[in-house]
This record gives C-alpha cells, structure tokens and sequence, in this order.
C-alpha cells in the first residue's frame, strides 16, 4: 500500500504477487538488474498497422544506470511505408537508414538476454509491451514497471507526467543530456535513459529502498 511521507509517497510492505515462473518477486530492486527500454514508431495509418522504427534500452544494476549497457538501432520500414504525421522523433531524416535496417527478427538475438528473465520497465508500457511481445511471440517477458503510473502515485497533482517534463521538474534532464550527447526527447535511446533516470531517482527517495519488484510492477 502507499503511504505519504512528505511531499513524496512511498510503499508499505505488502504480499508479494508472483509475477512470473521461476523469477523470485520478493527481490529487493537493489539486488535486481532491470533493462528499461523505449521503441519509437511510425504511428498507425489506415491501412497500415504501427510499427516500430527505433528501439534504445538501459540497465540498471543496483539501482543505478550502467553506462556500459546503453543499445539503440534502427529496425528496418518499408522506404515505401506511410509514417503517421503526428509521429514524434527523426524519422524523416532518418526513412533511407531505417529501410536498411535490421528486422526485429535479425536483431533478436543481439538483445535477447537483455529483455528475457528479468523485469523490463518503460514510461508507459502499453507499447513496449506490445512490441516486445510481437518480436518473439513464445517469450513470456516481465514483469512490466512502469515509470509513468509509478511517478503518479510518488508525485501527485503534477501538472504533466510526459517523460520529458518530469525529468525538467526533477532536475534530472542535464543528467540524462550528458549520458546522451546530441540526442534528445522521441530518440529511443534517449528516452529509455530518461526513463531509468526517473526510476533511479525515485529509488534514491526515503521509503522505496527496499521495494521488490512485485510490488512496483503492481503499481
């Protein structure tokens, strides 16, 4: 359960909720490696579903992001394909790279022990989960932390929970700029940095040091 303390809210030890087969929920976030990742994509068109176009992923080990683990590449789009106008990122300048690109069956295996037996986190996991999921179908992945329900509950009564405007409100932007030299927010690689920042700084707060992954994933 949530409890306040000060401005910030923090976890009371409940039951753990076993999340996943073989994969101890009862882990305290500070003994687990979690891989946060982000996809940018082409947004959805009639006639044409949403598809991935960049993927960039993180860990964290000890609560802390390794700079070592940073990955981001391209995934390959029909040249010919439509890209939603409202879709956010570089992909027009990028259309001739990302119709090189690897498939996500080609990149599979470059980053299958990154996302397979331990927990993944995203800001706002709907479509991390969605195309993590259609990359290898037989693959049970998770559990899912979710940054965005997570600062809801930790910072109520913001004005935004984009990513880019928590990391501006907690400071954190400078950080995640010097990590990411020349990038910036709707860059995979970007955002998936972003994102473990906001978890590394929300488990640096009184009360959430000794959280288990189950009880952040069933945030």
């Amino acid at each position: 359960m949530m409890v306040r303390l000060g401005a910030l809210f923090v976890l009371q030890s409940e039951p753990p909720i076993c999340l996943i087969a073989g994969m101890d929920s009862t882990m305290a976030i500070l003994d687990a490696e979690i891989t946060v990742l982000d996809y940018e994509s082409t947004g959805a068109l009639r006639g044409y579903p949403n598809e991935p176009w960049q993927i960039g992923m993180v860990t964290l080990k000890n609560r802390k992001i390794d700079p070592e683990s940073m990955f981001e590449s391209l995934l390959q789009v029909d040249i010919n394909r439509p890209f939603n106008p409202h879709a956010p990122g570089r992909h027009d300048v990028l259309r001739d790279k990302i119709s090189e690109a690897p498939t996500t069956e080609e990149l599979w295996p470059q980053i299958k022990q990154r996302i397979t037996g331990r927990p993944l986190c995203a800001h706002n996991v709907a479509t991390e989960k969605k195309f993590t999921r259609a990359m290898a179908p037989l693959h049970r992945f998770g559990p899912w932390i979710d940054t965005l329900r997570i600062a809801r509950k930790a910072w109520p009564g913001c004005a935004s929970y984009a990513l880019e405007d928590l990391t501006v409100m907690l400071g954190l932007k400078q950080q995640v700029g010097n990590l990411c030299p020349g990038k910036q927010a709707h860059d995979a690689l970007y955002d998936a940095v972003a994102s473990a920042m906001l978890l590394e700084h929300l488990l640096e707060q009184p009360g959430w040091e000794n959280t288990t992954r189950a009880e952040l994933a069933s945030i």
